[in-house]
């Protein structure tokens, strides 16, 4: 009797057990969701940066424009502007501009904004005229690229160390420029990068010499320490005060990545230094990536580290990505003797802004150089992926690059929220925000950086909307190691691909290997 006991009680076991817990899901369909009613950051937008002069020692010998504005035709210049601000364009909400070394040639010297930057300006004054036609206002941020030669204890371009007999001369020529942007350029300037990769030691000799002839290929910088960025927060604070420019606040700098701004003890500094933290606006990095443990001491993932440690100790404070990679590095080469690769702009370059936003938490993002001549660079160009390519013939073509960014900038406007997302494969990434109190739909990005197609099944939570319009792109873009660049022409070039309806809160997706895809609430 106990045996048969035993048994009826094994058998009710295992009864239990298969109707207790539910079989293993299909993953044939992906699970993914958005959640709408978990709203994360506010999002400032997305935003374009154009760089003219950046690298060259001798401007009357070499009047550099890497954003080659100088060349085009008047009727290339308003068609590439009505793509980047148009109704139908890009229609940033961010814009970065440089300030170059050369506004300034000795310590006596008068300040001349506008040899070095006419190009720039232009871009950026035509860009804004446009945008407030369509009722939509811009915020601008500039950052130093270096000092001037006499201010470095070099007396060099890209000296090394700043003078600290000149701290104070380096807050009047932030000022200055702030000014003249403000002032004279009517631009709404609202901030002062401090830095340019300051924090790249690496780029000089121990002793504290000139880079040797092959890091010419960088553009310009000088060596910060968390203690200048501190020092001169808290000068160039004083001086925009006393300058009546209270409304242009400042920013820490940009390091080559979140990692190392947290990590080499930049954001702790700054945490721990009351007057330069109340002279902090906005968090600013570039956000290039190096994920791999094997890159050694070029390691540099989207950490939030340095995030965390400034908002907690300055409650409120926003933070952007102010450059970053539309390439991924591939294929490595050898040319010459020398170790090179091929860059390819494809569905990993929107997988890097989801990383940018979903890990280092983000409000903001800018991409490197958005419209690019390669020839204009000492080198080949170690980020050679843009929106716009220009060749020495003053041609143009618009690259993949500007079609995967549009999925983004049309889904993320200023003033939406950063909302929740999941999905159970590494491979697909999602991006959401919430346009709840806005006048922007509902909108969420998935990006396929896959080798291999993938049926999706979305949860959608808490949206406002029962239908959604996709648009897409696809393909790829290789660059060289020489200045050429291989275009496809091959896949969807955000593409409209029909409204899709919700079923009981779920859509399903049929994404194809390599593509971005942007849902916008109807």
């Amino acid at each position: 009797m106990q045996t048969f006991k035993s048994a009826l009680s094994f058998i009710l076991y295992i009864l239990t057990c298969v109707y207790a817990f539910p079989k293993d899901p299909d993953f044939t369909q992906i699970p993914a969701v958005v959640d709408f009613s978990e709203e994360l950051q506010i999002w400032d937008g997305f935003g374009v940066n154009y760089v003219e002069t950046s690298q060259t020692f001798d401007y009357d010998k070499w009047p550099q424009d890497y954003g080659s504005f100088s060349i085009l035709s008047e009727d290339s210049k308003e068609e590439i502007l009505d793509l980047v601000f148009g109704k139908d364009g890009l229609r940033p909400d961010l814009i970065k501009m440089f300030l170059d070394p050369l506004h300034q040639k000795e310590e006596e010297g008068f300040y001349d904004h506008e040899t070095t930057t006419s190009n720039m300006r232009y871009f950026v004054k035509r860009g804004y005229e446009l945008s407030l036609k369509r009722g939509q206002d811009l915020s601008i941020i500039t950052t130093l690229y270096s000092p001037p030669a006499y201010m470095t204890m070099q007396r060099e371009l890209r000296g090394r160390d700043l003078d600290p007999a000149y701290h104070d001369h380096l807050a009047d020529y932030l000022v200055s420029w702030a000014k003249f942007l403000r002032q004279e350029e009517k631009l709404p300037l609202n901030y002062i990068s401090l830095h340019n990769e300051g924090e790249s030691w690496l780029r000089w000799p121990l002793d504290g010499g000139l880079a040797d002839i092959d890091a010419t290929g960088h553009d310009y910088n000088m060596f910060w320490s968390a203690e200048l960025v501190n020092d001169i927060l808290i000068r160039t604070r004083r001086v925009l005060d006393r300058e009546g420019l209270r409304e242009v606040g400042l920013t820490p700098g940009e390091s080559t990545n979140w990692y190392r701004f947290g990590a080499w003890g930049y954001a702790s500094e700054l945490a721990g230094n009351s007057e330069a933290l109340y002279a902090l606006d906005l968090i600013t990095s570039h956000g290039f990536y190096v994920g791999s443990m094997e890159a050694g001491r070029w390691y540099g993932p989207h950490s939030n580290r340095a995030n965390n440690i400034l908002r907690k100790a300055k409650p409120g404070l926003h933070s952007w990505t102010t450059s970053s990679a539309w390439c991924v590095k591939n294929d490595r080469m050898v040319i010459d003797n020398e170790i090179v690769r091929r860059y390819i702009t494809n569905a990993h370059f929107i997988m890097e802004i989801y990383s940018n936003i979903y890990e280092a938490q983000v409000n903001g993002y800018i991409p490197w150089a958005l419209i690019q001549r390669a020839s204009q660079w000492v080198r080949p160009d170690p980020n050679p992926g843009c929106a716009i390519r220009v060749y020495d013939d003053g041609t143009w073509e618009i690259r993949k690059g500007y079609y995967y960014y549009r999925q983004v900038t049309s889904a993320g406007r200023k003033g939406m929220h950063v909302v929740s997302t999941t999905s159970m494969d590494s491979r697909l990434s999602v991006i959401g925000f919430s346009g709840r109190d806005t006048e922007h739909p509902d909108a969420f990005v998935l990006a396929n950086s896959g080798t291999e197609d993938m049926e999706v099944r979305f949860s959608i939570k808490d949206s406002r909307h029962e239908k959604f319009e996709a648009y897409r792109t696809s393909g790829s873009d290789i660059y060289e190691y020489t200045e050429t660049a291989i275009y496809s022409s091959e896949g969807d070039n955000y593409t409209g691909i029909g409204t899709f309806t919700l079923d009981s809160d779920t859509l399903i997706y049929y994404a194809p290997a390599n593509s971005v895809t942007t849902f916008l609430g109807k």
